[in-house]
Protein backbone atom coordinates (compact mmCIF):
# COMPACT_ATOMS: atom_id res chain seq x y z
CA UNK A 1 0.00 0.00 0.00
CA UNK A 2 1.09 3.46 -0.14
CA UNK A 3 -0.15 7.00 0.82
CA UNK A 4 -1.73 8.24 -2.50
CA UNK A 5 -5.27 7.98 -3.74
CA UNK A 6 -4.46 8.95 -7.26
CA UNK A 7 -1.90 6.22 -7.79
CA UNK A 8 -3.56 2.46 -8.76
CA UNK A 9 -0.98 -0.68 -7.36
CA UNK A 10 -1.33 -1.10 -11.09
CA UNK A 11 0.24 1.73 -12.84
CA UNK A 12 3.58 1.61 -14.76
CA UNK A 13 4.87 4.33 -12.25
CA UNK A 14 3.40 2.93 -8.82
CA UNK A 15 6.98 0.88 -7.76
CA UNK A 16 9.06 4.29 -8.82
CA UNK A 17 6.77 6.73 -6.98
CA UNK A 18 7.17 4.34 -3.73
CA UNK A 19 10.88 4.01 -4.45
CA UNK A 20 10.92 8.03 -4.53
CA UNK A 21 8.81 8.40 -1.24
CA UNK A 22 10.66 6.29 0.61
CA UNK A 23 14.35 7.79 -0.41
CA UNK A 24 13.01 11.54 0.36
CA UNK A 25 12.73 12.52 -3.10
CA UNK A 26 8.39 13.69 -3.34
CA UNK A 27 6.02 13.59 -0.89
CA UNK A 28 3.67 14.28 -3.07
CA UNK A 29 1.53 17.62 -4.32
CA UNK A 30 -0.40 16.64 -0.80
CA UNK A 31 -0.53 13.96 1.81
CA UNK A 32 -2.43 11.94 -0.04
CA UNK A 33 -2.19 13.01 -3.43
CA UNK A 34 1.15 12.89 -6.31
CA UNK A 35 -0.57 14.34 -8.76
CA UNK A 36 0.88 11.99 -11.21
CA UNK A 37 -0.26 13.50 -14.85
CA UNK A 38 0.95 17.08 -13.64
CA UNK A 39 3.62 19.20 -15.40
CA UNK A 40 6.59 19.55 -13.46
CA UNK A 41 8.02 23.03 -12.65
CA UNK A 42 11.62 24.10 -13.20
CA UNK A 43 11.70 23.75 -9.02
CA UNK A 44 10.08 20.72 -8.93
CA UNK A 45 12.62 19.48 -11.22
CA UNK A 46 15.30 20.38 -9.03
CA UNK A 47 14.13 20.06 -5.61
CA UNK A 48 13.77 15.97 -7.16
CA UNK A 49 17.34 16.08 -7.93
CA UNK A 50 18.51 17.73 -5.02
CA UNK A 51 17.00 15.55 -2.48
CA UNK A 52 18.04 12.32 -4.94
CA UNK A 53 21.78 13.99 -3.65
CA UNK A 54 21.29 14.07 -0.51
CA UNK A 55 20.04 17.56 0.44
CA UNK A 56 23.36 19.06 0.93
CA UNK A 57 24.20 22.41 2.16
CA UNK A 58 24.27 25.34 0.12
CA UNK A 59 25.08 28.69 -0.13
CA UNK A 60 23.37 31.64 -0.80
CA UNK A 61 23.23 32.75 -4.46
CA UNK A 62 20.97 35.23 -6.02
CA UNK A 63 17.64 34.70 -8.46
CA UNK A 64 15.58 37.20 -8.27
CA UNK A 65 12.73 35.24 -8.66
CA UNK A 66 13.81 32.72 -6.58
CA UNK A 67 12.65 34.06 -2.68
CA UNK A 68 14.31 32.82 0.49
CA UNK A 69 10.42 31.25 2.16
CA UNK A 70 10.11 29.03 -0.39
CA UNK A 71 10.35 24.95 -0.31
CA UNK A 72 12.71 24.94 -3.20
CA UNK A 73 15.10 27.70 -2.16
CA UNK A 74 18.16 25.31 -1.23
CA UNK A 75 17.72 22.87 -4.28
CA UNK A 76 17.87 25.93 -6.69
CA UNK A 77 20.74 27.13 -4.56
CA UNK A 78 22.27 23.88 -5.13
CA UNK A 79 21.68 23.43 -8.47
CA UNK A 80 23.17 26.81 -9.77
CA UNK A 81 26.04 26.68 -7.44
CA UNK A 82 26.88 22.90 -9.16
CA UNK A 83 26.53 23.75 -12.15
CA UNK A 84 23.25 22.10 -12.85
CA UNK A 85 21.19 25.26 -14.14
CA UNK A 86 22.63 28.59 -14.66
CA UNK A 87 18.98 30.17 -14.79
CA UNK A 88 17.07 31.35 -17.59
CA UNK A 89 19.06 34.56 -17.66
CA UNK A 90 18.89 37.65 -16.50
CA UNK A 91 19.39 36.63 -12.70
CA UNK A 92 16.13 34.54 -13.50
CA UNK A 93 15.75 31.09 -12.54
CA UNK A 94 11.37 31.04 -13.42
CA UNK A 95 10.71 28.42 -10.80
CA UNK A 96 7.17 28.10 -11.66
CA UNK A 97 7.74 27.68 -15.52
CA UNK A 98 7.18 23.99 -16.98
CA UNK A 99 10.46 22.31 -17.41
CA UNK A 100 10.48 20.67 -20.76
CA UNK A 101 11.71 17.03 -21.62
CA UNK A 102 14.82 18.84 -23.14
CA UNK A 103 15.72 21.52 -19.91
CA UNK A 104 15.30 17.72 -17.62
CA UNK A 105 17.48 15.77 -19.47
CA UNK A 106 20.04 18.34 -19.29
CA UNK A 107 19.50 18.98 -15.37
CA UNK A 108 19.71 15.42 -15.33
CA UNK A 109 23.17 14.72 -17.29
CA UNK A 110 24.79 18.11 -15.43
CA UNK A 111 23.65 16.60 -11.89
CA UNK A 112 25.00 12.97 -12.74
CA UNK A 113 28.04 13.77 -14.19
CA UNK A 114 29.36 15.17 -11.10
Amino acid sequence: SHPFCDVKESDYYCQAVLWAVENGITTGTRPDTLSPDAVCTRSQVVTFLYRYGGSPATEKTFFADVPEDTYYYDAVQWAAQSGVTTGTGANAFRPDADCTRAQIVTFLYRALKQ
